[in-house]
């Protein structure tokens, strides 16, 4: 049974709505990067060998991680179309298709990482050593795909519902758990025969079993769910189970193609010595900071043009769009000025090297010139997909990304010599690409686009 389409009413396009999504979403998000600084202080201070093995675990999870999330963005776009059609007693029968979704999707991960992954650090020129000490970290994390997994299927479909704080306190909670098992197992005093790296590997499994619990609770216990059709048996719907993985495809590629051109750029940067590694991995950790806040602003913004095309509200998609586009603009200049006052004291929460402190202040200096541009990217891209506009953002990121940042970003960091201030007017050039594509896109569509 199916109610009226959604109304504008019903759909509220305003700054008030707008930030009430997306604080939670940026905390929850952040959430996520506190849990891996966990890991990295925790280990850190045990041992550097242990570091090194935990960050060569770490580095190909996160090309895996990053893409598979991308695979479940269906559900929380379809989520909020079906709100705005005026179908939210459909969302349970969503919900249900994207865990079942999730679980094949972390189990194949799971599977191709952690047998994959052993062979391949060995096999890239790493010391025998390094390998083996990164290869038990890395098959802990493939296993711990598939509770992360499932649990970020039930966070979009929260927050495509309107209710964030649910996946926040969820996700903090996971870090509470994070935090404990880190202690507890890192220094090898338990009783279990773990330690170092592979502890905090095991720490982590842990913390995403127990986000996934939190989360099941939350939408379990919610009043509204069993209305919503989530203990329901979902009927039978190819088309729209296969609707969802196509909106998951166009995000997965852009998601991959984003964070294998940055991966790229690390490479650059080691081949400029030390200290330009140092340098770019501030600048890289503070830029992923600051993107969570764009990033929240793009998720509750996405939510409103779904609803507003599922209502088949053309203005109201336009209205959604523009008020994200303002508030990412307005937020970022902020931050930009911020970070442009502080660089220097940025740079000396990171690093006591003299050298590397003079270079981070430089760098975090020009990157202000990316993170208006990164910012309306990422709203841009997430706007486009909640509208059914699936490939075009992820065409858009191989071209910016693939075809303009990386072959850019090595011929001003090597060949010109510009060293780390090359890699980053690379990643504003490819930033203001994609921006400036993406803007184009949503706004050249919208003059007649109907949702049909």
């Amino acid at each position: 049974m199916t109610s009226a389409p959604a109304t504008t009413e019903d759909i509220p396009v305003a700054i008030g709505p707008l930030l009430r999504l997306a604080a939670p979403v940026v905390v929850s998000r952040l959430g996520i990067m506190a849990m891996g600084l966990t890991d990295t202080l925790v280990v850190g201070r045990h041992s550097a060998t242990e570091l090194g093995y935990q960050a060569l675990g770490w580095a190909p999870t996160a090309i895996v991680l990053t893409t598979s999330i991308g695979l479940l963005s269906g559900v929380q776009v379809m989520t909020s179309q079906a709100i705005g059609e005026g179908r939210a007693a459909d969302t349970g029968a969503i919900l249900r298709r994207g865990l079942v979704y999730s679980l094949w999707v972390g189990i194949l991960a799971a599977l191709v990482l952690g047998g994959l992954g052993g062979p391949l650090m060995h096999h890239i020129g790493l010391a025998t050593d390094l390998a083996d000490g990164s290869t038990p970290v890395l098959q802990l994390f493939a296993l711990s795909l598939i509770p992360i997994l499932i649990a970020d299927t039930g966070v979009f479909w929260l927050e495509a519902h309107g209710h964030p704080v649910r996946g926040m306190v969820a996700m903090w909670g996971a870090n509470a758990v994070n935090l404990v098992l880190n202690l507890w197992l890192v220094p090898g005093t338990s009783p279990f025969p773990v330690a170092g790296a592979t502890a905090s590997a095991w720490a982590t499994l842990g913390a995403r079993v127990a986000l996934l619990a939190f989360v099941a609770a939350l939408i379990f216990g919610w009043s509204k769910s069993r209305g919503l059709g989530v203990f329901d048996k979902a009927p039978r719907d190819p088309a729209a189970a296969a609707e969802m993985r196509r909106v998951g495809y166009g995000a997965s590629v852009s998601h991959f193609v984003e964070t294998s051109a940055f991966a790229g750029m690390s490479i650059y940067a080691g081949w400029l010595g030390v200290t330009a590694v140092a340098t770019w991995a501030i600048v890289l950790n503070v830029a992923a900071l600051i993107f969570m806040v764009p990033l929240g602003l793009a998720v509750a913004t996405s939510v409103l043009v779904g609803r507003s095309w599922g209502a088949d509200d053309l203005p109201a998609v336009r209205r959604a769009g523009t008020l994200g586009f303002s508030a990412t603009l307005a937020v970022t200049l902020f931050i930009c000025g911020v970070v442009g006052f502080g660089a220097d004291r940025i740079a000396a929460a990171y690093t006591l090297d003299p050298a590397v402190r003079a270079a981070t202040t430089a760098a975090l200096l020009l990157s202000c010139l990316f993170f208006v541009a990164d910012g309306l990217q990422v709203v841009a891209a997430q706007s486009l997909r909640a509208r059914g506009d699936v490939w075009v953002p992820s065409l858009t990121h191989a071209i910016s990304y693939s075809m303009v940042m990386l072959p850019l970003g090595y011929y001003l960091a090597l060949p010109a010599g510009l060293g780390v201030p090359g890699i980053v007017w690379a990643v504003i050039a490819a930033s203001l690409c994609a921006a400036g594509l993406l803007l184009t896109r949503f706004y050249w569509t919208a003059r007649g686009l109907h949702h049909g």
